[in-house]
């Protein structure tokens, strides 16, 4: 038999890191310190639940062990074990007698062996003792590793304890024991980071090895939720995001072979995507339920009858706290005995935990130690009896709050929901009774609870309630009204083929108490959600007007229809002049003419006619809707911080009532990326991207994609950035892409190729003057005129100048007018009161629209002329480090070193400067582009990099791009 083999053991990998298994850095060092240690104690005893790890653990030691050279001899204990007296010494004397060198098994063959057998088949404990102890005389010094101990025989452990100098008995110096044990200890109450050091020990064979002062106890701890994050890095090849991290730590409480279990469901699934080395969770992924064969469901099902039913029914029911109990017994037909005894049997199987009360109480009512077990228990109830205990639920609650509500209930009546998410268990139990409560309230209840989440951007159950309401609804008009709310939902969560399902239903067949403004609203999101998913052909057959005659619609609905698609198809002046021709049409009531007229306000916009735009802006929306104020107020932030207008949005949103938290994800990056928190930013872009959802209906289809690529550029990622924009490309008469083409210079004049980056800037210019589309276009004639500045060509470059001049004089854009003054100060160097007088102007309007990133660029640019104030070098280092430019910090260094300031904080400076030069080198630049980017020599790059190994311990570029993809800093791998 391999001695490496643990034979029936766990398939848990916990994975590894750097050479340590995840999460057990502290006891890994202790088992092996204590088993190596002249002195040391001679039995180690492992402890830990089920799901815990210990087959793992186990392995990681001996496997230590065997490094060291040190002889280990392992097996693992099954069920019916114990049944069997001395079997376990038996098999380590076989085991033993193998692992002897050839020549003593060949003196030795056949006696021993047989004299073995014979004593564990005569009970003769003191004959098997000598045997084993002969056989590990032979391998010793020696490790014995006994996992799942708690099924080895009585017999085998008193030999073992006896060997091991626990207890009296033939003792053998030089063998030293590891056993694990399961112990389903309680845990404490809330979300633990680990579990506590150290644990009662139990009763039984094992408790006098244990506590015998030869002994040492070792109680592996669950993971904390940064080691979960790790686990699911190492599992998925990509670091988590927040929400994936922090859903895979509460569905499995950081028991690890939970979260081996999620992860392999999810993967299962395809409900994890990657993108830019991070993973995601998909939009409406669904928890996973375990198998058959899972560990924590071959328990429950080895407990029989009525215990199953008793799960069953709590993992509905356990939220109520110890009025469970009652309720499973009502529920189920068991009796009080019955439900009591599941119970206790449930707790001592490590399946549930009893939660301690407070007020003298022994218990306050139980969970599942693990979610997602409770999960997979819910999910093989029947529906009929998921539907009946979910009603229970329900009634209970209602009652409880009617009582409250009205005087007669007990303190805090209403609250039954004592430990489960107060946000989505009530509706969750709603949604699943359906029809069994009262349709009435049930609707209105998950109506309520969707919008308290909308625009859930965590999916916790915002769509999934407004769907079971529909399923409630009974009256065709309120129903078509229930769709349609269902579909504004979808639509911001970015669900658009729900968007598109559930609008065709409403405008293929609408009902007759539906008003026009309603079908107008159903019309534009269908639009909206087609722009979202392909934006091709489609879209531009829908600007027909024979796309829409057989659905037999209003004028007021039909005309905004084909005015948003011609805007989504990017032709401006069509979608005016059909606006222009049906004014009596859709101009007839304050609610009917809002969108029509947002339409006409952005195509002007567009167009480079901000008049109408900025009145509407200013207009009373007071009796609105809720959701028709969303709509609107959206599309006008969105396109004020298109335009880099972070104030104007600021004031519009708080205006309307709208926080942070209440945006979609697309304007929350916006927002996040004027504001200069970019980590924020990229968190939510690489979310969309991975969803697949980074075209957007919008002025501007590929936003996102531009401004994701500027913050990867400034930070270095300049693959990173050039292959987002590559994937963002689409067809050739798609939607305008003069943004990625602005993103593309950036990165091409960054490299050094300043002919590529003009040739980019000018095809970007060419394809919006061809679609009569103004707006932004300044960003690419001032990148333009820099550029041609920067090569000598000064006349070109005054050209491209008066260009931004126009925009400004027509528009009054801020950010036109910032870029303005910069270009000019560049081109009247040569007029140094004049070029300073720009510059201090430009610095000063920066200050006041108050993004971090454009005015540490506007101060760093004022600084190298010689203009601005006494510390702005500084002050732009300091912004640069705030936002995470690693690009531009570096480059103000090299500013502040040329301007004989001292760079602040030393040894961060060199920190950063060995990281930026890492990811240039995980990014895959030559040298020479290293150069290039840095504005250094070749030599001297070679010089940095030789001190970055020399430094680091790292041997090779293949070690530093490792090092940069796992996010780990060039600190951490330090010998």
């Amino acid at each position: 038999m391999d001695s490496e083999s643990f034979p029936g053991g766990t398939a848990l990998d916990l994975g590894r890191a750097g050479g340590h298994v995840v999460g057990w850095d502290r006891e890994l060092t202790e088992a092996g310190r204590c088993l190596r240690a002249p002195g040391g104690p001679r039995l180690v005893l492992v402890r830990g639940e089920r799901g815990a790890g210990r087959s793992a653990f186990a392995h990681a030691v001996a496997a230590g062990l065997r490094a060291d050279g040190v002889a280990v001899l392992a097996l693992t204990c099954v069920t019916g074990d114990e049944t069997h007296p001395l079997l376990v010494a038996l098999r380590l004397t076989t085991l033993a007698r193998e692992r002897r060198p050839a020549a003593g098994r060949q003196r030795a063959a056949g006696g021993p062996g047989a004299e073995a057998l014979a004593a564990m088949e005569r009970g003769d404990r003191t004959a098997l003792a000598d045997a084993l102890h002969a056989a590990l005389a032979l391998v010793s010094p020696v490790v014995v590793v006994v996992d799942d101990a708690q099924y080895a025989d009585a017999a085998s452990l008193a030999v073992l304890s006896g060997i091991g100098g626990i207890s009296a008995g033939r003792s053998a110096p030089d063998v030293r024991l590891l056993l694990t044990v399961v112990r389903h200890d309680a845990v404490a109450d809330a979300l633990p980071t680990e579990l506590p050091t150290e644990l009662p020990h139990g009763t039984g064979p094992l408790e006098p090895m244990a506590d015998s002062a030869a002994s040492r106890t070792i109680v592996l701890p669950r993971l904390a939720p940064r080691e979960v994050a790790e686990l699911v890095a190492l599992r998925v090849k990509a670091a988590p995001d927040t929400l994936l991290a922090r859903q895979a730590y509460q569905l499995t409480r950081g028991i690890p072979a939970v979260v081996e279990a999620l992860l392999t469901g999810w993967s299962r699934q395809g409900a994890i995507r990657v993108a830019d080395g991070h993973a995601f969770l998909d939009t409406g992924a669904a928890v996973p339920a375990l198998p058959d064969d899972d560990r924590y469901l071959a328990a429950l099902h080895a407990l029989g009858e009525p215990r199953r039913t008793v799960a069953g029914a709590l993992s509905v029911l356990w939220p109520l706290g110890r009025r469970a109990a009652a309720l499973v017994a009502r529920s189920t037909g068991l009796s009080g005995e019955e439900v009591d005894d599941g119970v206790r049997r449930l707790v001592a199987a490590g399946i549930l935990d009893e939660l301690p009360a407070a007020d003298g109480e022994p218990v306050r009512g139980w969970r599942f130690r693990a979610p997602l077990v409770e999960h997979a228990v819910r999910e093989r109830l029947g529906p009929l009896e998921r539907r009946r205990l979910s009603a229970a639920v329900v009634e209970a609650v209602w009652a409880a709050q009617d009582a409250a509500d009205a005087g007669d209930g007990e303190p805090g009546a209403a609250a039954l929901v004592e430990e489960a998410d107060a946000r989505t268990y009530l509706p969750d139990r709603i949604a699943d009774a359906g029809s069994r409560v009262d349709r009435e309230r049930a609707v209105r209840e998950l109506s309520s609870a969707a919008q308290r989440l909308h625009p859930d951007p965590e999916g916790l159950g915002m769509l999934r309630w407004l769907r079971a309401a529909l399923r409630l609804i009974e009256e065709p008009a309120t129903r078509e009204l229930a769709l349609l709310r269902y579909a504004k939902a979808a639509y911001v969560t970015g669900d658009h083929l729900t968007v598109r399902n559930a609008t065709e239903a409403i405008l293929r067949s609408p009902d007759e108490g539906l008003t026009a403004v309603t079908l107008q609203d159903a019309a534009s999101l269908l639009v909206g959600s087609i722009a979202a998913e392909d934006g091709g052909p489609r879209l531009s057959q829908i600007a027909s007007p024979q796309w829409w005659e057989s659905l037999r619609l209003p004028d007021l609905a039909v005309v905004p229809g084909r005015v948003l698609a011609l805007c989504l198809t990017e032709r401006w002046q069509e979608a005016l002049d059909l606006l222009a021709a049906t004014e009596a049409v859709w101009d007839t009531d304050p609610l009917g003419r809002l969108l029509p007229r947002l339409y006409q306000s952005v195509a002007e916009l567009v167009s480079g006619r901000p008049e109408r735009f900025e009145r509407d802006l200013a207009l009373p929306m007071r009796g609105l809707p809720p959701d028709t104020l969303y709509t609107v107020t959206l599309v006008q932030a969105d396109r004020l911080l298109d335009a880099r207008d972070l104030s104007g949005a600021t004031a519009l949103l708080a205006g309307r009532g709208l926080d942070h938290a209440s945006l979609p994800p697309y304007t929350r990056f916006l927002v996040s990326h004027l504001q200069g928190r970019w980590d924020d930013a990229l968190a939510r872009a690489r979310r969309m991207v991975a969803h697949h959802q980074v075209v957007h209906p919008t002025v501007n289809h590929h936003l996102l994609t531009a401004r994701m690529a500027g913050i990867l550029l400034a930070q270095g990622r300049t693959t990173g950035a050039t292959r987002l924009i590559d994937a963002a490309r689409g067809r050739r008469d798609g939607p305008l892409e003069a943004s990625l083409d602005h993103a593309e210079a950036e990165v091409l004049r960054t490299l050094g190729n300043p002919a590529g980056a003009e040739l980019a800037l000018r095809r970007g210019l060419a394809s919006a003057d061809a679609r009569d589309h103004v707006h932004g276009t300044d960003e690419l004639w001032a990148a333009l005129a820099a550029l041609l500045a920067d090569e000598g060509r000064l006349d070109e470059a005054a050209v491209c100048l008066r260009r931004v001049e126009r925009i400004v004089d027509r528009t009054g854009n801020g950010r036109a007018r910032l870029l303005h003054l910069l270009g000019s100060a560049r081109l009247t160097r040569d007029r140094p009161d004049e070029a300073r007088r720009r510059l201090l102007d430009a610095v000063e309007l920066a200050r006041s629209r108050a993004q971090p990133f454009e005015t540490a660029v506007t101060l760093l640019t004022a600084a190298a002329a010689g203009a601005g104030p006494a510390d702005a070098l500084l002050e732009a280092y300091e912004l640069f480090g705030e936002i995470g430019c690693a690009l531009w910090r570096f480059r103000t260094r090299a500013a502040m070193r040329e301007a004989g300031r001292t760079v602040p904080g030393r040894k961060q400076a060199t920190s950063e400067n060995e990281q930026i030069l890492a990811t240039l080198l995980a990014e895959g630049l030559t040298n020479r582009h290293i150069a290039t980017v840095l504005g250094l020599s070749e030599d001297a790059v070679a010089n940095r990099l030789t001190r970055l190994f020399a430094r680091t311990g790292l041997r090779s570029r293949t070690e530093v791009v490792k090092a940069v993809l796992t996010g780990r800093p060039l600190t951490d791998v330090r010998p």
